[in-house]
């Protein structure tokens, strides 16, 4: 599915630059050797703590916008990753939503090019794992510096958006605050809409009375027997969003073709409705704003604001694989 898609998931800028369909493995503590990709995304890899990675002095109150001191022009030879302060929390895992406050420097000046907080999924294919190094089956509470070498991030093109110049290494520096609970939809069982499946023709959705629903709702209309679907996995379906505020259908897959995606790669609610589910399922989820493209005026997207309600038939399910 093409990021233009209205399922695609509204992200924040560092999130945005960090998009690559890349995966490797998850980090469990420090290793001497160097980083090596892990045989399942369900598992931790390796990283190195290096004397680049350590070299970085670190300064700023947990969670908030940090400066890193190291000499500069910096050069990174390898992905390294140091704690440099070890949190007493629970120790995030892979496949888990982690709360995180993200720092990035560009190695040349020293300069800090993002500081935000956001969420990431610990082994999300769709985020570089010089990304996903920061938060990698560490407790929460800590502080992780990462070494980045150009070719292992932006590479000779930059980020312009970041004001990383081509063939520039990076420094990051992640404080790791929470674990987000898992978020499941509630069963829809009082005055569900009701659905028409007409095969490869679009379903015929009609709405209860009432106006839209502040929860995150699901019913199940038909449970399928095939393979289930977690979080991370890429789906394929054929779906048709419609605006409840509207009632106008603003996006569909049907008299077209299937879409498949990443759970990770949609708004959350749609990500939401998938996992847990078996292929072969038809389903419908109503998606309050919070939950597909945030409350009105939080961003520029013209769904921004609406509830959402997709009808979903979920055809097939691929773990993805490590590489």
């Amino acid at each position: 599915m093409k990021k233009t898609s209205p399922l695609g998931r509204l992200a924040p800028l560092a999130l945005l630059a960090a998009s690559a369909l890349v995966l490797t493995g998850c980090a469990s503590g420090e290793s001497n050797s160097t980083a090596s990709p892990s045989s399942s995304a369900e598992a931790c890899g390796e990283y190195t703590s290096g004397s680049q990675s350590k070299s970085v002095k670190v300064t700023g109150d947990h969670g908030s916008e940090v400066t890193a001191e190291f000499k500069t022009p910096f050069t990174a030879t390898e992905l390294q990753r140091t704690i440099v302060e070890e949190g007493d929390g629970e120790v995030t895992a892979p496949g888990q939503t982690v709360e995180l406050r993200i720092n990035v420097f560009g190695g040349n000046t020293g300069e800090l090019a993002i500081s935000e907080t956001s969420e990431f999924i610990a082994g999300d294919p769709q985020i570089f794992p010089a990304f996903i190094a920061g938060i990698d089956c560490v407790p929460v509470g800590s502080r992780v510096v990462t070494t980045v070498p150009a070719d292992e991030l932006f590479g000779d093109a930059g980020s312009e958006g970041l004001g990383i110049a081509g063939g520039e290494s990076v420094v990051i520096v992640t404080d790791v605050l929470s674990i987000v609970p898992p978020l499941t939809p509630a069963a829809w069982t009082e005055n569900p809409p009701t659905v028409q499946f007409n095969g490869d023709e679009p379903p015929v959705l009609t709405l209860p009375e009432g106006g839209p629903r502040p929860e995150l709702l699901i019913d199940v209309i038909e449970e399928g027997d095939g393979a289930t679907v977690k979080a991370g996995d890429s789906v394929t379906v054929n779906y048709q969003g419609t605006n409840w505020d509207t009632g106008e259908i603003f996006d569909q897959s049907y008299g077209k073709q299937p879409a498949t995606f990443a759970t990770t790669g949609v708004v959350k609610g749609f990500g939401a409705a998938l996992v847990g589910q078996k292929v072969g399922t038809k389903l419908v989820v109503s998606i309050p704003p919070e939950y597909g493209y945030g409350v009105a005026g939080s961003s520029e997207h013209e769904l921004a604001g609406q509830t959402l309600v997709f009808v979903i038939e979920i055809l097939d399910v691929a773990s993805t694989p490590a590489q």
